[in-house]
């Protein structure tokens, strides 16, 4: 899918302004999701480098091809936060905007001049997001939180692990993404609120906090039970038979047999009726007492195959199973592709990219691809003459380095 074959869909956030101050991951990411379905996003960044993203990972022309998805459809004012004209160009935007993110550490806005509640004296229908490591309010509140510590105090970075091994990162960001998400939610229910009553309000979310609620039943267990969850590699504690299953040519086959009828399905399958007929293997408790049992059956039986071979016979037997995808496998895959998940875009040069597509689908009002990710500063005087500033005062503004 191409830019000009998306630019022309409805869009769900059509005339909602967002003032974005973060950086890197979390509060881009959610300003991002609200700039895919319509918002209009602007960007502020240093602008000395801009945000940091644009240097990291592999780079394209010395910028980041991650910088094109995190800052599609979005508009770049580059602007000195440091300096007094530049505090007063955020609490004009601010005086506009429905939503202004930010994702530094708490008490920065505070220290520049932009305390979120005086910005919403001005504005009473601004909605601030506030993403910080752990709140604006514990005793933890002034550590520095990045998305690493949020997830190991959270209880997640416990569980990612063989049984006895170091545990591991999952291999992207996913507490900024999970706690952006998080954020975004709040933003719509505010917005709801706002719709009653007129009012905007403060969003306070934590990265550990945002990890933390998605453990499931992590802490329960704990106080019912005293039961402390181990890591448990690729098996799902308490959920029998789900795990990842060694196959003749060396690949893995993930099988989820863990439903009552699929657990019958599925032995039937290997032909271990004598396990799928069990009465005791009935419900998923006697088979989570079991599950090394019948977890040796399962591999016993993929290791006689090919994976191919594996994951055809349990499509035959209905029974949720998949391969372990690379990047190259995505890329090559017509499901992602039907679905509109791996979309072309033209860079300014004319070269292609790759670029996911954009989750979740709305039947009426689909989110789009409306434009690149900005260069910096791209739309600086742009912003700053719809603000009122005349072509004079900014460019004095960036002859004392504070615009670029």
């Amino acid at each position: 899918m191409t830019n000009a074959a998306i630019t022309s869909t409805p869009a769900a956030l059509a005339g909602l302004k967002v003032v974005e101050l973060g950086q890197l991951i979390a509060g881009p990411f959610a300003a991002k999701t609200l700039a895919d379905f319509g918002a209009e996003v602007i960007k502020i960044e240093p602008p000395n480098r801009g945000d940091p993203l644009r240097q990291w990972r592999l780079m394209l022309d010395g910028t980041s091809v991650w910088w094109q998805v995190q800052s599609r459809n979005k508009r770049s004012l580059a602007l000195d936060l440091r300096t007094p004209e530049g505090q007063d160009v955020v609490r004009r935007l601010a005086a506009e905007a429905d939503v202004l993110i930010e994702n530094f550490r708490p008490g920065a806005m505070e220290a520049w001049g932009l305390d979120p509640e005086q910005l919403r004296a001005a504005n009473p229908r601004l909605i601030v997001l506030r993403v910080s490591g752990y709140g604006q309010t514990g005793p933890y509140r002034d550590r520095p939180g990045f998305a690493a510590v949020a997830e190991a105090m959270a209880g997640l970075r416990h569980l990612t692990a063989e049984p006895g091994r170091v545990p591991v990162r999952t291999g992207v960001s996913i507490g900024d993404t999970i706690a952006a998400l998080h954020g975004v939610i709040g933003i719509l229910l505010a917005l709801q609120h706002r719709h009653a009553t007129g009012q905007g309000q403060v969003i306070d979310v934590a990265l550990y906090e945002a990890v933390f609620n998605c453990m499931e039943s992590l802490l329960p267990e704990y106080s019912a039970f005293g039961v402390v969850r181990e890591p448990a590699g690729s098996a799902m504690p308490g959920i029998a038979p789900s795990n990842a299953y060694r196959c003749a040519d060396g690949g893995y086959a993930l099988i989820a047999g863990n439903g009552d009828s699929i657990f019958r399905r599925l032995m039937s399958l290997i032909q271990r009726d004598d396990l799928g007929q069990d009465p005791a293997l009935a419900s998923n408790a006697g088979r989570v007492a079991r599950v090394a049992e019948i977890d040796a059956a399962i591999g016993h039986w993929a290791a006689q195959q090919p994976v191919d071979a594996v994951l055809q016979a349990l499509a035959g037997a209905e029974v949720p199973a998949g391969r372990i995808y690379t990047v190259a496998d995505i890329a090559a895959d017509p499901h992602y592709r039907a679905r509109g998940m791996l979309q072309q875009v033209a860079l300014a040069d004319g070269r292609a990219l790759d670029v996911p597509g954009i989750c979740p689908k709305l039947s009426a009002t689909p989110g789009c691809h409306r434009r690149n990710a900005p260069a910096l500063g791209q739309d600086s005087d742009a912003v700053l003459a719809e603000l009122g500033l005349t072509a004079e005062q900014i460019a004095q503004l960036r002859e004392r380095g504070i615009v670029r």
